[in-house]
């Protein structure tokens, strides 16, 4: 996937110029969607940049009858079998977002739909957000740094956390997602020792990507960083409870940047205000936390407002990876990042 803005020359011409229709809210559009990414769009595909759907019900019927994919992002209601009744042509679902599972019914399934998203391209600034997490929680910089700031005065970090340092350390991944496969190909410039727990992962697979396959109680006991990469399903609904988190070495760190659901809260905060366990949080349950929740002020604990996943400037890779997608697509080749029903029960 390249990060360009004007169409890839790997790419054929299109074949055809299919009809596309733009479906997501105001202010994805504009976050999105700038000029040249338009004219590159405009290029590939039959589409009028000015036109924006944001309910299938007030759309206008010809222009549904006649779109043969369509362009989605944050916004775009799902695809109910009524919607689907107003788009008898359409064959393909490009979404610049990562999880299609709020898009995608059983209906749209059902029709047998070409879709693809950019969950690749999201998943690189949630990684990034990771090792950086992981690399500060191991130096313990943001307790040295609030160490420094109270007293004002030359300090011995090595007094203060006498184990510091990232060589050699333990990482603990669970689940090899396309994020935790992203976190341990960027761990390997810091001679991490990565454990993994993922029930899909084989053996080939994990010899391939360096790691150490463990049950996931072994991973939460061995573990410096635990790192938190699974989806959101009943079966993994408080996967880290309070004995497993009990199973954490003291002065481990967890980092979340999946769901926070995983994670049993209550049992966490408890682990955190003991002092005991040290967190980077960019997901809680629920979203956000009651006013009164003691992890805005622990000194241990690194909160964030869900800000690992792609923002600012880095919205420009989910749109060119959108942008490369429908260029495939005109140009008679199939997605390079296709999504079907049967993957959707092991990803976010």
């Amino acid at each position: 996937m390249t990060d360009q803005r004007l169409a890839d020359p790997r790419l054929p011409s299109p074949v055809h110029r299919p009809r596309t229709l733009l479906v997501m809210d105001q202010e994805t559009r504009a976050a999105l969607l700038d000029e040249p990414l338009l004219a590159r769009l405009g290029a590939t595909a039959r589409l009028d940049p000015a036109l924006l759907v944001t309910d299938f019900a007030t759309a206008d019927p010809a222009r549904l009858r006649e779109t043969e994919v369509l362009l989605t992002g944050w916004g775009c209601p799902p695809l109910t079998e009524r919607t689907l009744g107003l788009l008898p042509s359409l064959r393909a679902v490009v979404h610049t977002a990562g999880s299609v599972k709020g898009l995608m019914t059983e209906a749209a399934w059902r029709r047998g739909l070409s879709v693809t998203s950019a969950a690749e391209a999201n998943a690189r600034p949630v990684a990034e957000y990771t090792v950086a997490a992981i690399v500060f929680a191991n130096k313990r910089v943001l307790a040295t740094a609030r160490a420094y700031r109270e007293a004002r005065t030359q300090l011995n970090p090595l007094t203060l956390y006498p184990g510091i340092g990232n060589y050699g350390r333990t990482v603990g991944v669970i689940g090899a997602s396309r994020i935790g496969r992203r976190v341990i190909e960027l761990l390997r410039s810091y001679d991490a020792h990565v454990l993994v727990h993922d029930p899909y992962l084989d053996g080939a697979e994990a010899e391939a990507l360096g790691v150490e396959t463990v049950h996931l109680d072994e991973l939460m006991g061995r573990s410096d960083v635990v790192t938190v990469h699974a989806p959101q399903t009943p079966e993994t609904r408080h996967m880290l409870d309070a004995g497993r988190l009990a199973l954490m070495r003291d002065g481990a760190t967890l980092v979340n940047t999946a769901r926070g659901s995983l994670v049993d809260t209550e049992a966490l905060t408890a682990e955190l205000v003991s002092g005991r366990l040290h967190a980077v949080l960019d997901v809680t349950h629920p979203d956000v936390l009651p006013a009164g929740s003691p992890l805005y002020d622990l000194p241990n604990v690194l909160l964030t407002p869900h800000v690992a996943g792609s923002l600012g400037n880095e919205l420009g890779r989910l749109a060119a990876c959108a942008a490369e997608e429908l260029e495939r697509y005109a140009g008679g080749l199939p997605f390079a990042y296709a999504v079907h029903p049967a993957s959707l029960a092991r990803s976010a």
